[in-house]
């Protein structure tokens, strides 16, 4: 009995290292398998077109009314043209304006004594918007003046004194040191007065800082100050006065920084702001920014755009900036365009010598993609007749008709 259990138990345990194994390989070797699959498709699709082809021709050779009676496909055709191909880079964007303030103290956070701008307000630059407690710079000014008027009244003395020891020394009475020193007390307290002159200066420029003034011209968008209240310029909830000027848009946008290399200054720009039911309007790229965003992986691209009134800062926009283009180019739609094994390829129709139209197979070198279109670089011409419908299932040689 307990050799049966020691034995139970090895079983199982050899049961369950094969259905981890399994499990395991299940796990990594999935995707391997669906891509082996998938080529051995491929080869298999190839091999029976080619077989097929091969015994139409042979059963032609063989039985000429057997060929007549074999069934036409129905397909839709369409002339390969040449046209210029674009390709955009599709990006969201915002409204802005170059000239936008937001209004701060020069001397740091000082108490709102009084506010003469409200908010929607138009204000121009150098218009007065605030003033804030000036108390002690007041206070400042006058020390300086005072001080001022004392060495203006000691410089008077020591040139009074200096004047007297010249004209003693003159006489031969007294020493030239007391006349020197004379002298140089003179020349201290005009240099003493040059500064406290300057310190006048400061202290007044100081006072003026109290008086705080738009520096643009434009819409007071955001005036969230009240008397009291201690103005800094910037508060939890944002700025405390911010003026717009919208005279001079702009479209901003994050671009992913993979386009570094395809993001050129100059670059032709197309731009819709649905809000503004405007659309497809041109520009150019006018700032790109030389560093990339370490959170966005990405840089900032700008394009110029004119005033409109109904414009507002912060408006969603998308733009389409051209990043390659090519002239007279063969241009398809991308979904016509078939991979196998080797290649890309398209059918296309073709007239025999007998009169009937078969379905050929045409190699194509692909080149940029945009939206339904594909640039076409090599492997057709214009003027073929391109299949494109009915041409999922075709295979080369196969007869087909085009309808009308």
């Amino acid at each position: 009995m307990k050799k049966y259990i020691k034995i139970s138990a090895t079983c199982m345990l050899l049961l369950f290292a094969i259905s981890c194994g399994n499990s395991k390989k299940g796990n990594d070797g999935g995707l391997q398998d669906l891509k082996a699959k998938l080529e051995k498709e491929r080869k298999a699709k190839a091999s029976a077109e080619a077989a097929i082809k091969d015994l139409e021709k042979k059963i032609a050779g063989l039985d000429p009314s057997a060929a007549n009676s074999a069934k036409v496909k129905l397909v839709s055709t369409s002339i390969v043209t040449v046209q210029d191909f674009k390709h955009y880079i599709d990006l969201h964007g915002k409204v802005d304006a170059d000239n936008i303030s937001y209004i701060s103290p020069r001397m740091g956070p000082a108490q709102v004594k009084s506010v003469l701008v409200v908010q929607g307000q138009h204000v121009n630059k150098g218009q007065l918007l605030l003033k804030l407690d000036d108390a002690i710079l007041r206070q400042s000014v006058q020390a300086a003046r005072k001080n001022l008027e004392t060495i203006k009244t000691q410089l008077s003395f020591a040139q009074n004194i200096y004047q007297r020891q010249k004209n003693l020394w003159e006489q031969n009475i007294g020493t030239e040191v007391q006349v020197i020193a004379a002298a140089n007390n003179v020349e201290t307290l005009k240099n003493q007065l040059a500064g406290a002159e300057e310190n006048i200066k400061v202290a007044q420029e100081q006072l003026n800082t109290a008086n705080v003034y738009s520096d643009v011209s434009g819409v007071a968008d955001i005036v969230s100050i009240r008397v009291g209240e201690t103005f800094s310029g910037m508060s939890q909830t944002g700025p405390q006065i911010k003026i717009v000027n919208t005279s001079k848009l702009k479209i901003v946008a994050n671009v992913p920084e993979n386009y570094m290399t395809r993001m050129k200054r100059g670059a032709a720009v197309m731009y819709s702001i649905p809000d503004a039911n405007l659309k497809d309007l041109s520009s150019t790229i006018s700032l790109i920014s030389e560093s990339i965003d370490p959170t966005m992986r990405g840089f900032v691209a700008e394009a110029a755009i004119p005033f409109n009134a109904s414009l507002k800062p912060n408006q969603s926009a998308i733009i389409r900036v051209k990043d390659y283009e090519a002239l007279n180019a063969i241009v398809i739609p991308v979904n016509v365009v078939q991979s196998d094994e080797t290649s890309k390829y398209v059918y296309v129709l073709e007239k025999q010598a007998n009169g009937k139209t078969i379905a050929q197979k045409k190699s194509v070198v692909v080149g940029e993609v945009y939206g339904d279109q594909v640039e076409i670089k090599a492997g057709l011409t214009a003027g073929a007749l391109l299949i494109t419908a009915g041409y999922q299932s075709l295979y080369e040689g196969q007869l087909i008709e085009a309808t009308k």
